[in-house]
């Protein structure tokens, strides 16, 4: 096999304003992503998805012009089943070869953020091309599958105190959730307002649904610490970026100074960062996102890393399509893998960009049994939402 083709588009898809909903983030009114098609010389098709915003809407001009002008004239004519030895090219540029021989990464100086956005729509791309051409799920080439359905959480919760029990409840009722995340934060302003949106979805859901909480990495530590004191008896699953992730050694104190687990890492990349938060004792459960933190490659790594220090890893995919079904098939594969993410907000990239119906039922996830990731893109969706230019 030989690429022949690499093309990425900036996919915009709006949503509809009875479907919105504001963060921190401000109000979401479009899904947004870098989607990457890989096509090999005899007809092969690799899917994948690139990310450099947070949450679902962001500006993705400049990661879509890298992979079409800088990282596509890398690839074509390159065999698409050397997967790790073209992240590592790509991870250590002009130096790649000297890397090689001495045996240690020598990166090119912008060597995370959209660079590594880069690699992970090629990356998530070839996982799909090398299961297609063996006619086998990416799970099967990672290891096996551990399970055949994983629970799921309900990602969503931006409903204030007066609302958000029913809005939970909601989620509930959909898809049969054990498990549900909310939104606090910034959003709300002082620490107190958020624990106080959480002591009602607690008192609305009851004390046999898992509640995880998001913070979007908008606190302060004193914030953030204050945060864990207010919902100290609220039972937490997690308590989800509490800070930027710049701030590791703050992140540690956080996680010491309570009992509610750490969880962190969407905003992480590469397997490098995530050493340091085992080392630094800053996290409880790794949440790497596929697109972002280097692709299925660098997170099943990361997962390793979570096995090695006894931690528990959860990927972050609030995504399209290609970084959902990468995740999945990271999570049927790594040992230290124990739920999914499931986004309840509006969510074309998921459920309109592929053919495949994809949902939840009884709170579980269906890991994906055709080969490669398991999806088909729906063309005439992805040619309405390109943006041009």
């Amino acid at each position: 096999m030989r690429i022949k083709s690499v093309q990425a588009w900036w996919v915009r898809v709006p949503i509809e304003v009875a479907k919105q909903h504001r963060s921190d983030f401000g109000q979401v009114t479009t899904f947004d992503a870098a989607i990457l098609r890989i096509e090999t010389v005899d007809g092969l098709v690799g899917w994948g998805e690139g990310k450099n915003a947070a949450g679902s809407a962001g500006s993705y001009g400049a990661l879509v012009h890298m992979l079409n002008h800088e990282i596509a004239p890398q690839l074509i004519g390159r065999d698409p089943a050397d997967i790790g030895i073209i992240w590592e090219m790509l991870y250590n540029g002009v130096r790649h070869e000297t890397a090689a021989h001495a045996g240690h990464a020598m990166p090119q100086l912008a060597r995370r953020g959209m660079s590594v956005a880069a690699i992970s729509a090629v990356d998530i791309a070839l996982w799909d091309i090398l299961g297609k051409s063996l006619g086998q799920p990416v799970w099967r080439l990672l290891g096996g599958r551990k399970v055949e359905r994983m629970q799921a959480y309900a990602s969503g919760g931006w409903a204030p105190a007066d609302a958000i029990g029913e809005q939970l409840k909601s989620y509930i009722a959909k898809g049969g959730f054990k498990a549900l995340k909310m939104r606090v934060g910034a959003m709300d302003g002082a620490p107190h307002v958020s624990a106080a949106r959480v002591r009602a979805a607690r008192q609305a859901i009851g004390p046999d649904v898992e509640l995880m909480v998001d913070a979007h990495g908008t606190y302060t530590v004193a914030e953030a610490k204050r945060f864990i004191g207010l919902t100290a008896d609220l039972d937490l699953a997690w308590f989800e970026e509490p800070l930027i992730a710049d701030d590791k050694s703050g992140m540690a104190e956080v996680r010491a100074s309570g009992s509610t687990p750490i969880a962190t890492g969407e905003s992480e990349a590469t397997r490098y960062a995530f050493r340091d938060l085992a080392v630094l004792k800053s996290a409880d459960i790794f949440q790497p996102d596929p697109a972002f933190c280097g692709g299925i490659s660098e997170a099943m790594k990361i997962g390793t890393i979570a096995s090695a220090f006894n931690l528990r890893f959860a990927p972050h995919l609030w995504a399209g399509a290609p970084c959902f079904f990468a995740g999945l098939h990271v999570c049927a594969a790594s040992p230290a893998s124990f739920i999914i993410e499931y986004s309840l907000g509006a969510n074309p990239m998921i459920h309109d960009l592929v053919e495949e119906t994809v949902e939840a039922k009884n709170g579980m996830i269906a890991i994906p049994e055709k080969p490669g990731l398991g999806f088909t893109i729906s063309e005439r969706f992805l040619e309405a939402h390109a943006q041009r230019g």
